[in-house]
């Protein structure tokens, strides 16, 4: 069986677990609360390593004594004797009989221990009412939905993401327009001016997040983001008990072309907008340069819900540390098409309107 490390009360035994409304350790047996720092001799073991280099530097996080193999994990709850089974991937989870937190140190060695976690602000509670709050002034949203919407699972999930540094020099092209149009008693004219636009300069980025898991959806992820990194900390086991955690399938290596995107396309709308008093404006042509690349390996808090609703699943994220919340929801088609047709209606009967006075005058 694999090693399991569960964080113990040494007041009266009970299972611990990081407690979101006062940022420590918390037993709920006998409510006695622990400070962060007193639990820093789990992780004692830990040795940094780290280096700086002109382009994308990988190496990122610090590694542990042993190597991890197999997919299937197979661990013996010590406080039960139940056998819980994870995935090669599971960092944290409960156990499924006794509920007790547990954290998979195996799962966490022989790779990378995170840098920074940043641990969960809301509870499962707040995150079911951000999905109350998402669902309002939906007109389009059906009513049954709605009404008896159940939630299949509510999770509490640290996401793990590499958090990219760069600096980066631009050249960019952008073809621009101007147009001016006047008339006289028989034609309307339209004159378009057309410009080459060039900018340069250099910009810098810190902690680009990129998700380091195949399970996440990357758009869901990013649209909760962001997060404010002020929170973050320097990991820590114990803050992973009571949730669910990842540990990435997808590399930093892997993860270069999406940071990559993330600067071009950052790059280009922060230039973009020093464009001004034109009607258009297009990129041409842009190359964009990187240099003193790094990453780093952290673990963001994440809420993930799903209900199912004809048949069909559901996924909503929440950002466990500041309660943006998203997600897509099923559409009335009845309530659709009579909007259109409202609204095809609505525009006829303006333009009958229009017609019928042009003719009076």
């Amino acid at each position: 069986m694999a090693q399991l490390q569960e964080y113990k009360c040494p007041c009266c035994g009970g299972a611990i677990a990081f407690d979101t409304s006062i940022q420590k350790m918390k037993c709920p047996y006998c409510d006695t609360e622990f400070e962060m720092e007193a639990l820093k001799n789990y992780d004692e073991d830990l040795k940094s390593e780290g280096t700086d280099k002109m382009q994308w530097d990988t190496n990122a996080g610090q590694e542990w004594t042993e190597n991890e193999e197999g997919t299937i994990r197979s661990y013996v709850c010590k406080s039960c004797g139940g056998e819980i089974i994870g995935d090669a991937n599971t960092a944290a989870t409960e156990c499924p009989y006794c509920g007790n937190p547990v954290v998979m140190m195996d799962q966490l060695k022989g790779n990378l221990k995170p840098d920074y976690v940043i641990p969960f602000k809301l509870d499962k509670n707040a995150a079911k009412e951000g999905l109350k709050k998402h669902l309002l002034k939906k007109f389009l949203l059906p009513k049954i939905f709605k009404d008896t919407n159940h939630l299949d699972e509510v999770k509490g999930i640290y996401v793990p993401f590499w958090l990219f540094d760069a600096d980066a020099d631009a050249d960019i092209r952008y073809r621009a327009t101007k147009v001016h149009t006047w008339s006289d008693s028989n034609y309307i004219y339209t004159q378009t001016s057309f410009f080459s636009v060039f900018r340069a300069g250099d910009i810098s980025f810190e902690r680009v997040p990129v998700d380091g898991s195949s399970k996440m959806p990357d758009d869901l992820m990013e649209s909760i983001e962001p997060y404010n990194f002020d929170d973050a900390v320097d990991f820590q086991t114990a803050y992973l008990a009571g949730y669910l955690a990842d540990k990435y399938d997808v590399d930093a290596d892997q993860s270069i072309q999406r940071a990559n995107e993330r600067v071009k396309n950052s790059t280009e709308d922060a230039f973009r907008s020093t464009v001004n008093g034109y009607a258009t404006v297009n990129t041409e042509s842009s190359s964009v340069r990187l240099s003193n690349g790094k990453a780093k390996y952290a673990l963001y808090p994440v809420w993930i819900l799903n209900t199912t609703y004809n048949n069909e699943k559901y996924t909503f994220a929440m950002n466990g540390q500041t309660g943006k919340f998203v997600g897509n929801l099923p559409m009335d088609r009845k309530k659709f098409w009579l909007t259109q047709l409202l609204l095809t209606a609505g525009i006829g009967a303006l333009i009958y309107a229009v017609l019928w006075l042009i003719q009076l005058f």
